[in-house]
């Protein structure tokens, strides 16, 4: 049930400053990816709260926070009419991304050093770091185009990132990759010496990854006629794969006898394997035998890698064909491989292992995702005889 406010929200400085009854539980959804929750405080309701799982207090705007999920959503409102109070829903749309500027329209554009991209290499950086860290570098010189680099203090490494959040609007990931992009140079670069920031680095911000449910994958993959698109796209959802790792595939990394995808010197330069279907690995010989491709799995023209833009492209042309009206993008395939897997009993450990993390924590979110079981458990507060009932 949504009920909507009489009077606006109230900014101030960029602040949100709400205004509630206290009867009233005011629900802010923030973009989609952050639900703030301001109420006057009670101490049954803060205790109902407490049990959602990743919701902290927001000690400066005196608000319970979480990302938002619709089951989270759904369990704040249960709690809302078990006690009595009216729900009020809001939302706020994302700040929109002011575009940088580009090369051509800066006059004697400043291009990342050599010795940049050279350490880089020397370091054995991957070949998207490398363009991320000298693209976000370049970005950072040409806001002081007429300062000699090593003569660029402190200070005004700290305004140009007041200008990414301020002005460009940028997300926290963002501001943090330009963070690393110059500490690169200063740290690493110029004689290896580390020195000391006085950078407040943001907290990213708590944030769910959208999932398709099984009959949704099953639509999109339907819809896709060519038979090399319908490849990769099996190929990306059946191993879990980054988008990075889909374009890197060679066809000896097909393992068709263990029924297992290898995957090479992905993040973190490391090798895993990770799981080939049987429908995929139908797919493939059919695909294997009309495209033919030498090298790569999935080649463009003429033999080279597919491009990324190539494969983003096929799978957007898929989600409007079938009206999915969800957020997503080709990495949503990996979060739903993920999420189908735990639906499906699988072990964390091997989820885990399969997409190839490093830690545990980083696999453990997918167990926020999953509504599976979620309308089964039963709340520990309703076994107590409070009430002494006969």
């Amino acid at each position: 049930m949504r009920f909507e406010r009489n009077e606006p929200l109230v900014f101030q400085d960029d602040a949100f400053l709400p205004e509630y009854k206290p009867y009233q539980m005011l629900v802010v959804n923030v973009a989609s990816r952050q639900l703030k929750i301001y109420l006057a405080y009670k101490k049954d309701v803060a205790a109902r709260l407490r049990k959602i799982p990743l919701i902290r207090w927001h000690h400066t705007e005196h608000c319970w926070a979480l990302p938002y999920a619709d089951k989270f959503l759904s369990e704040v409102r249960k709690i809302a009419e078990e006690n009595g109070l009216e729900l009020v829903y809001e939302e706020i749309k994302a700040a929109k991304v002011q575009p940088r500027k580009s090369r051509h329209d800066i006059e004697d554009f400043r291009a990342c050093p050599d010795e940049y991209s050279a350490k880089l290499k020397e370091l054995r950086y991957s070949t998207n770091t490398l363009k991320t860290y000298t693209d976000l570098f370049e970005e950072f010189i040409n806001y002081y185009p007429d300062v000699p680099l090593p003569e660029i203090t402190e200070a005004q490494i700290i305004q140009f990132l007041r200008y990414l959040v301020n002005d460009r609007k940028v997300s926290v990931s963002y501001q943090n990759q330009s963070i690393n992009a110059i500490k690169f140079y200063y740290e690493r670069v110029l004689g290896g010496q580390r020195k000391l920031y006085h950078i407040d680095r943001p907290r990213e911000e708590e944030t769910l990854p959208e999932v398709l449910s099984e009959e949704e994958v099953s639509a999109l993959l339907k819809s896709i006629k060519d038979l090399k698109h319908l490849a990769i796209m099996m190929t990306i959802y059946s191993g879990g794969l980054r988008i990075s790792e889909a374009i890197n595939l060679k066809i000896k990394d097909i393992d068709s006898n263990r029924m297992q995808i290898r995957v090479e010197q992905s993040k973190g330069k490391k090798d895993r394997y990770t799981l080939l279907g049987t429908t995929t690995l139908h797919v493939l010989r059919k695909y294997v035998a009309e495209y033919k491709p030498r090298v790569w799995l999935f080649e463009g023209e003429p033999g080279s890698q597919y491009s990324v833009s190539s494969i983003r492209q096929v799978f957007y042309t898929a989600v409007k064909a079938v009206g999915i009206q969800k957020k997503v993008s080709v990495h949503t395939l990996r979060h739903s491989f993920a999420t189908h897997l735990l639906e499906a009993g699988t072990d964390m450990r091997y989820i885990q292992s399969l997409l190839g993390h490093q830690s545990s924590k980083t696999t453990e979110i997918y167990t926020h995702i999953t509504t599976k079981g979620f309308d089964t458990i039963k709340n520990p507060l309703d076994k107590l005889d409070i009430f002494n009932k006969k």
